[in-house]
């Protein structure tokens, strides 16, 4: 078994936190459960659990769902002190946070993934949005402007993904499983996630539909952060974003229809992968007909226009050299989105016309 140990160096216990938040403490300030699930959680899941540690003494009780890990992360989360459960074997973050909201006993679900930290100032706002929005039933954060891994395409991925957040409608659309708090009797009242969802998927998109069809507001809280500490590579990028997220949520779009202005369905984002398409298609005709190349110039300019503002945001954060280099991985980006909204219509309307022949032909 591999040794674990947690260091806390410079963490000062904060005050009572209901006098916190509320000096008056007359308010009833609502309870906490972290639930995480994780399977073979490594390095960044210590880290994860060092934070969990520092604001433990802020929420009624951290969940670890071991599920099927093989690398002692459930070992490392007891040693910490937090409740573990274990499934077996691996069936996927839906079904390991349904565990988790199971034996849940605070008033909100604080669902964190494995490889995210958060610190003191996360749980605080999240409390104070509950407590000023008695009708809020949901709510999701953002990364932090300063990714964990250092290198090129893991600070490039984390920060688009904060600025998309930073960027979106503060009544959100949809929900978000890496920092997302919802009421737990709401939870539950929808039926929590889908298990049909058997990998880390879009099971918490498909959370977010359903609790919009019911009727229940979900807030993008901009300041309710975590830092995300995964390593992305080019295989493992591609992968995620494509076969689990892209297609998925595609097919998603098609059964309801969800196609609204925000986060990553922007009108901007789907003009922009028109004008990637655009490009390919003239700099391909340019070899038989010269002038498609300056049409495809013309596109690339209005790419650059319409994209100005993310650039820009690049440019503030990491500086000029960074932000050149963003600016072929953000079109890439265009480009597979486009292929994976092809693909995963195809598959929608197949899916539903093999449901639909056999009736056909009875």
């Amino acid at each position: 078994m591999q040794s674990f140990s947690i260091h806390l160096s410079g963490y000062k216990p904060l005050p009572d936190f209901k006098y916190a938040i509320d000096p008056s403490a007359t308010v009833i300030t609502p309870t906490i459960s972290v639930i995480v699930p994780v399977h073979n959680g490594g390095a960044s899941f210590r880290e994860c659990l060092q934070s969990l540690m520092a604001i433990a003494g802020l929420v009624l009780e951290v969940i670890v769902v071991d599920d099927g890990s093989t690398d002692n992360s459930g070992q490392w989360a007891e040693h910490a002190g937090f409740t573990v459960l274990r499934f077996p074997s691996a069936g996927g973050p839906a079904r390991a946070r349904n565990r988790g909201a199971q034996v849940a006993k605070g008033d909100l679900l604080f669902f964190v993934d494995a490889d995210v930290t958060l610190t003191a100032s996360t749980i605080e706002r999240t409390l104070l949005a509950f407590r000023d929005r008695p009708e809020l039933a949901a709510l999701i954060g953002s990364y932090d402007d300063a990714p964990g891994a250092p290198n090129f395409l893991s600070q490039y991925k984390n920060l688009f993904h904060h600025y998309t957040h930073q960027t979106g409608c503060e009544e959100a659309s949809t929900f978000w499983g890496a920092c997302g708090v919802i009421r737990r009797d709401v939870f539950w009242s929808i039926g929590g996630f889908d298990e049909a969802y058997r990998y880390p998927s879009i099971e918490d998109i498909d959370l977010g539909y359903r609790l919009k069809r019911k009727g229940y507001a979900i807030q993008l809280n901009k300041m309710v952060q975590v830092k995300h500490l995964k390593e992305w590579r080019t295989k493992s990028l591609l992968r995620a974003e494509v076969f689990y997220r892209a297609i998925p949520w595609t097919e998603l779009l098609w059964r309801d229809r969800q196609l609204n202005n925000d986060l990553n369905l922007k009108h901007s984002t789907r003009l922009s992968i028109l004008l990637t398409y655009a490009l390919l298609t003239c700099l391909v005709a340019g070899f038989w007909l010269p002038v498609a190349w300056g049409i495809a110039l013309g596109c690339a300019l209005l790419l650059l226009g319409m994209n100005a503002a993310v650039y820009r945001f690049f440019h503030k954060k990491r500086g000029l050299w960074f932000a050149i280099r963003v600016i072929p991985w953000h079109w890439l980006y265009f480009f597979y989105c486009g292929v994976a909204f092809a693909a995963g219509t195809l598959r929608y309307h197949l899916h539903n016309l093999s449901k639909t022949m056999p009736k056909a032909l009875s």
